[in-house]
């Protein structure tokens, strides 16, 4: 069961920090897709928050697109699959609501036995053709005040899949679509209600990716001793302002926080100077080596650098590859 922290006497309202903890657990897949969530009395015990409180975060999170609320049954974690987004594309599938599942499960099947797209085709070719068309095509998003996020699920799907991606800032995201709608929408769970709306009127599918759970720097960050200075870098600045309220909601003021986006030199200077333990994503993680390099004249002790695992977590790149025909 995952726990939740709330530091009551902050300065971070408590349904932010809880909102913030919920998401990050949707988005890392500790709750997965279909997960009915702790009822507002359950998590009410946990955190001591008002059940009224608790509501409102769950409202939030409706809202945004990644939970949906089913009357008298519960919170239940939406299922982002393509499916959902397929549906908009061929009145046929309103006649057999079954039938795409049927011909998706049956190529993934033959491909598994070792039949290549080519053979598959004559069987089952207007998927194929539309597998095959999205391949053409990855676009991936983020908003413009988190463009680092995007820019770390670029370089990590073209390291992956070995074909070129584009990044697209959410607010072009409808012009770019409007010039070819041959494509496939990449973007965390995050931002994923946003990418919805746009893409779907446009019978272009969303995937989500999962990211990665940070579950090893989490019990590091419990185990710190009271006084520590902690600093998080990343491209993404989402990312760093998610870490800096998670690591205060696990140890409210026993640690100090620093954050600082990789390419802001000032803030990332001060951080290798005070910090005794720096957590960085895999793409600033040369970054932090080379201005911990810079300042080791001034450094009394080095501070311990740990760069986290890839930000993508691996299922959600074998999804991509099996939804793009690339295995």
């Amino acid at each position: 069961m995952v726990q939740f922290h709330i530091q009551t006497e902050s300065d971070i309202p408590a349904s932010t920090q809880l909102y913030n903890q919920i998401l990050f657990a949707i988005a890392s897949r500790q709750y997965p897709p279909g997960h009915r969530l702790p009822s507002t009395r359950q998590l009410a015990m946990q955190t001591g928050l008002h059940r009224n409180t608790i509501s409102k975060v769950y409202r939030q999170l409706e809202e945004a697109g990644v939970v949906d609320a089913q009357a008298g049954s519960g919170i239940y974690v939406r299922d982002q699959t393509h499916e959902d987004v397929a549906k908009v594309r061929s009145p046929i599938l309103d006649q057999h609501p079954e039938a795409y599942k049927v011909v998706q499960n049956s190529l993934d099947d033959l491909l598994k036995r070792g039949c290549s797209l080519n053979q598959a085709r004559e069987l089952f070719l207007a998927e194929i053709d539309w597998r095959l068309r999205c391949s053409a095509q990855v676009l991936v998003t983020a908003p413009t005040h988190d463009i680092g996020a995007g820019e770390v699920i670029v370089r990590e799907l073209e390291r992956a899949l070995n074909i070129p991606v584009q990044l697209v800032p959410i607010e072009e995201l409808d012009q770019i679509l409007d010039q070819t709608r041959s494509g496939t929408v990449v973007t965390s769970r995050y931002f994923i209600a946003q990418a919805e709306a746009i893409a779907a009127p446009k019978s272009v599918r969303v995937i989500p990716v999962d990211i990665y759970d940070f579950d090893s720097e989490i019990k590091l960050i419990k185990r710190l001793p009271k006084g520590t200075c902690i600093g998080a870098v990343s491209l993404s600045s989402g990312t760093v302002g998610v870490a800096e309220v998670i690591i205060h909601s696990l140890r409210g003021d026993e640690l100090l926080v620093m954050t600082a986006q990789v390419g802001d030199s000032y803030k990332l200077g001060a951080i290798v100077r005070s910090a005794q333990t720096i957590i960085s994503d895999r793409a600033s993680c040369a970054t932090v080596k080379a201005a911990i390099s810079a300042a080791r004249e001034d450094l009394i002790r080095p501070p311990q650098l740990i760069c986290c695992e890839n930000f993508i977590v691996t299922k959600s790149i074998e999804l991509l590859k099996r939804e793009l025909g690339l295995e």
